[in-house]
């Protein structure tokens, strides 16, 4: 089971934080596929990285949480 509760996070660039991920939910049980679509540049990498805490350096989560059961 994997649950991602409003999770937020932002990247710590040279202008300041760049919000890359802004209170994204799902929920998926055992067995089940979860598909993750959206327009290039709208942070898809960024949560397939921060699931399994594969984030570089300057990530940081601003807000929520992962549950990995």
């Amino acid at each position: 089971m994997i649950r991602v509760e409003h999770l937020s996070l932002s990247y710590a660039t040279d202008r300041g934080p760049l919000q890359a991920l802004r209170d994204v939910s799902l929920h998926a049980e055992a067995g089940e596929v979860v598909g993750i679509v959206g327009e290039s540049g709208c942070g898809k990498s960024t949560l397939a990285l921060a699931l399994p805490m594969l984030l570089p350096e300057n990530a940081r989560i601003t807000a929520g949480r992962i549950l990995l059961d």
